[in-house]
């Protein structure tokens, strides 16, 4: 049976939703998952989204997701693709529906021209990291992610900067 890899579409909010909410219990993260339904249908399907969804299929059944955006890089000069999520289901791991996904955003990635794709896995995720390694990506040693939420988002952004 072979993998398709489709753009998510209307409808897909609920699939789209299970698959985060699955990846969340495997990253140890549930407690994490604020998204909801009306959420993904407000960014994925807006008017002009900034971000968006492929959907890996077996025999018409949805079985994976990969789920991204456009970054840039101003050393590249050029635009890249931040792949946030990439999701398949236990039980369809090891059957080529992870590649098919990535395969398929490195296409979206080839034809707007961008300078490259980067993700981030969590550091524990050994088989994670063996098959990013399995398709030549290289582990970005040296560089730490910083994160802002919350509280401390809206503090910044309320204070008078530059003034």
């Amino acid at each position: 049976m072979s993998i398709t890899v489709r753009s998510a579409k209307t409808g897909d909010e609920a699939t789209i939703l299970g698959f985060i909410n699955e990846l969340a219990d495997y990253e140890k993260l549930s407690h994490e998952v604020v998204a909801t339904t009306d959420h993904l249908s407000k960014t994925l399907f807006a008017d002009q989204p900034k971000v968006f969804a492929l959907i890996a299929e077996r025999s018409g059944v949805a079985i994976g997701f990969a789920l991204y955006f456009f970054s840039y890089s101003t050393f590249l000069g050029k635009h890249g693709i931040y792949l946030e999520d990439l999701y398949v289901q236990k039980n369809h791991r090891g059957g080529g529906a992870g590649k098919a996904l990535l395969s398929a955003l490195a296409k979206v990635a080839v034809e707007n021209d961008c300078g490259r794709m980067e993700w981030s896995v969590l550091d524990w995720n050994a088989p994670s990291i063996a098959f990013y390694k399995s398709l030549d990506a290289e582990p970005m040693d040296g560089w730490t992610t910083f994160r802002l939420t919350g509280a401390p988002l809206k503090a910044l952004a309320a204070q008078n900067a530059g003034n």
